[in-house]
C-alpha cells in the first residue's frame, strides 16, 4: 500500500499543494514552520479522520477559508483508489471515494492505513491516560474500520448521559437524602420506552409528590442510559483488550530493537469495572463481551451516588488507562527521556507490525521530525527497521538528520511551496 499523490486545498498553511509521492522513502526537508508537519498531518487525517496535533477541525482550515480538502490517490495490490475528505468546521464533513460521495466520512476509512509517529507521541509515555486511550482506539479503527461506529455511538451516549447527570443532579441529590440506594442492575437489553420501572421510595413508602415524580423520571432515564453505556462500553472494552493482547506480541521486540537495551517493555490495562473483573483484565486476560458488559453494569451501580454528587460519568472505557512498564518500574515518571522516546516509538512500530500482519501488506509509515530527537545509535537502528517498508514519509529540518541508508525522493518545503530538493551544498535561502 502506498500513496501515489497527495493534494491539499486550504489545508493549514497551503492554499493549494500537489505532492508527488511513491513507494520507498520520501523526505520533506525544510526549516521549522515551513509546513512539513502539515503534510504529515494531512496524510494521517486521510487515514484516520483525525489530527495528531489538535482535537477539533477548525485549525486545519487555512485562515480565511471556509473548508479544506485532502485528497489522496492510494495504490494497493496494483489498484488505485481516490479518497477525498472535505473538512467543514461547524458543519458535517463529507467524503468521496473514486469521486462518488459516501453517506458518512467514516465509510472512507480503510482505504488508506498509516502509522504516524511525531514528537507529540511522547505523551503516550509521559502524558495523561487520554493519549493512551486514543492510541488504542485509533489503532482499533485502522485495524477494523467498523469499530469507528461503536466508538462514535459510545461517545454520543456518554455525552447524553453526562448531560442528564448535570441537569438532573439537583433533583437526584435531594432524593438521595434518607433514601435507600437504587441497586438494580442496569438493563443492558434494548430498553422499552413505554416501560416505567418502579423506583424505590424512602423508608416511609413511595413519594407521590411532584418532586418524587421528577426523581423517579430522572432515575428511570438514567437507568436507560446505563444500559446503553454498559452495552456499548462492553463492546469497546472487549475490542481494546483483544487489540492489546495482539500488540504485546510485537512491543517488547520493537522496543528492544530501537533502544538497544535489555529492559522489557510491557503494557497492561486498568479498567473501571467490578474489582474482580478488573484484576482479571490487569492480568492480561480477555473476558467475553457479556462479562464485560455485566462488569460495567455493576460498576455503574457502585458509582451511582458519586456520579450524582459530582454530575459526571465516572465509569466506562473513557475512564480507563493503559499502564506502561519498563523493566520492573512504571515508564511514566521513571523512564529517562531517551527510554521514553524509545517506548513511544516502540509502541508505534508495534502498531505498524500488527497492521502489516493483519492486512498482509504494509501500511504507510510517517515519521514527523523524529530523527532529530534520537541519538546516533537509535537513528541507525530505526533506519534498519524501516528500510524494507513499502512507503515511508519522513520530515526533517536538515538533510543531515536522516541516515544515509534511507535514500529516496527528497522534497524541499519552503514558504508554502513543495518542490525537488536542491543539490547538497546549495545555500538554504
Amino acid at each position: 500500500m502506498h500513496v501515489r499523490h497527495l493534494s491539499l486545498i486550504d489545508f493549514r498553511s497551503y492554499p493549494q499543494a500537489e505532492i508527488p509521492l511513491g513507494p520507498g522513502v520520501s523526505t520533506l526537508v525544510g526549516r521549522n514552520g515551513q509546513g512539513k508537519t502539515n503534510v504529515a498531518e494531512a496524510l494521517g487525517y486521510l487515514a484516520t479522520l483525525g489530527s495528531h496535533r489538535v482535537a477539533s477541525d477548525q485549525p486545519l482550515v487555512r485562515f480565511g477559508a471556509t473548508q479544506a480538502i485532502v485528497r489522496g490517490a492510494v495504490v494497493r495490490d496494483g489498484r488505485e483508489t481516490l479518497v477525498e475528505i472535505e473538512i467543514n468546521p461547524g458543519r458535517a464533513n463529507r467524503a468521496r471515494v473514486n469521486r462518488a460521495p459516501v453517506a458518512r466520512p467514516r465509510e472512507a476509512l480503510g482505504h488508506l492505513r498509516s502509522v504516524l509517529f511525531a514528537p507529540e507521541d511522547l505523551a503516550l509515555v509521559k502524558g495523561d491516560p487520554a493519549a493512551r486511550r486514543r492510541f488504542l482506539d485509533d489503532l482499533l479503527v485502522q485495524r477494523q474500520p467498523r469499530w469507528a461506529g461503536v466508538r462514535s455511538d459510545y461517545d454520543r451516549i456518554l455525552k447524553q448521559r453526562g448531560a442528564l447527570l448535570k441537569s438532573a443532579a439537583p433533583v437526584l441529590r435531594r432524593g438521595a437524602r434518607g433514601r435507600r440506594p437504587d441497586v438494580r442492575r442496569p438493563d443492558v437489553r434494548r430498553p422499552d420506552p413505554g416501560r416505567v420501572d418502579p423506583i424505590p421510595g424512602d423508608l416511609g413508602g413511595p413519594d407521590a409528590s411532584p418532586e418524587g415524580d421528577a426523581r423517579a423520571s430522572a432515575l428511570h432515564t438514567l437507568q436507560v442510559w446505563d444500559g446503553h453505556l454498559a452495552g456499548l462500553g462492553g463492546q469497546l472494552l472487549y475490542a481494546r483488550l483483544r487489540l492489546l493482547k495482539d500488540l504485546r506480541g510485537h512491543l517488547d521486540r520493537t522496543y528492544q530493537e530501537v533502544s538497544g537495551g535489555d529492559d522489557s517493555a510491557r503494557v497492561s490495562y486498568r479498567a473501571s469495572v467490578a474489582p474482580d473483573l478488573a484484576a482479571t483484565i490487569a492480568d492480561g486476560q480477555v473476558p467475553s463481551i457479556e462479562e464485560l458488559t455485566a462488569g460495567l453494569g455493576e460498576a455503574l451501580i457502585a458509582a451511582r451516588a458519586s456520579e450524582i454528587e459530582r454530575g459526571q460519568c465516572l465509569v466506562g472505557p473513557h475512564r480507563d488507562d493503559v499502564l506502561l512498564t519498563l523493566g520492573e518500574l512504571p515508564a511514566k515518571g521513571y523512564a529517562s527521556h531517551g527510554e521514553s522516546w524509545s517506548f513511544a516509538l516502540g509502541l508505534k512500530l508495534a502498531a505498524y507490525e500488527l497492521l502489516r500482519t493483519d492486512l498482509g501488506t504494509d501500511p504507510v509509515l510517517v515519521l514527523d521530525d523524529v530523527f532529530a530527537e534520537l541519538d546516533s545509535g537509535r537513528r541507525s537502528r530505526l533506519a534498519g527497521l524501516i528500510g524494507d517498508c513499502e512507503q515511508v514519509l519522513i520530515t526533517a529540518a536538515v538533510p543531515q538528520d536522516i541516515p544515509a541508508s534511507l535514500v529516496g525522493q527528497r522534497l524541499r518545503v519552503a514558504e508554502g511551496a513543495i518542490g525537488p530538493q536542491e543539490p547538497e551544498g546549495t545555500p538554504d535561502e
